[in-house]
């Protein structure tokens, strides 16, 4: 019976990298099906799942944590939790001004105080076209909870945007 492993890594980034892990999990007869990965500040990371069979998943682990040897950091999931399916409504988050410390912590804080679920989040910051600032932009997708008041979590969403001077825009998700 086949089984979902997840891991994640980082280390400087390389060429060969991804093959190093990719031929690990092919040595040891797994299934890579999904990954995440990118390259900051010259280190590359990722999260990767791979399905592999039960009584081989111990051997993957012990060669994937031995790539440290290699100046690569990787972390073995302990166990693996049902993915969340149908748990509440798909929406997309986008956030975008002025870069200043705190964005991120006050937004997903307000999302945590609701029990909203972030799926994955991508930011940046980047110059702003007229005037060159610092502009800081966010796209996350986020499950939230059926029984939660969206005007509520939009009314938080908007004091947050106006202390901040941020635009905050909340919408269905086609994922």
């Amino acid at each position: 019976m086949a089984t979902p492993f997840v891991f994640t890594f980082v280390g400087a980034d390389q060429p060969g990298l991804v093959e190093k892990l990719s031929q690990t999990v092919a040595d040891h007869g797994g299934n890579w099906l999904e990954s995440r990965m990118s390259e900051l500040a010259g280190q590359f990371a990722g999260i990767v799942k791979v399905e592999i069979a039960q009584n081989k998943a111990a051997g993957l682990r012990t060669a994937l944590l031995a790539l440290s040897a290699q100046q690569l950091s990787v972390l073995v999931a302990d166990q693996q939790a049902e993915e969340a399916t149908g748990n509440g409504r798909s929406l997309r988050l986008s956030i975008v001004g002025n870069d200043r410390p705190g964005i991120v912590r006050e937004v997903s804080h307000a999302l945590a105080e609701r029990h909203i679920s972030v799926r994955d989040m991508d930011t940046s910051v980047t110059s702003a076209p007229m005037s060159g600032e610092p502009l800081f932009e966010a796209v996350a997708h986020i499950q939230v909870p059926h029984a939660l008041d969206l005007s509520e979590l939009n009314t938080q969403l908007d004091r947050i945007a106006d202390a901040l001077t941020l635009t905050i825009d909340l919408e269905e998700s086609l994922r």
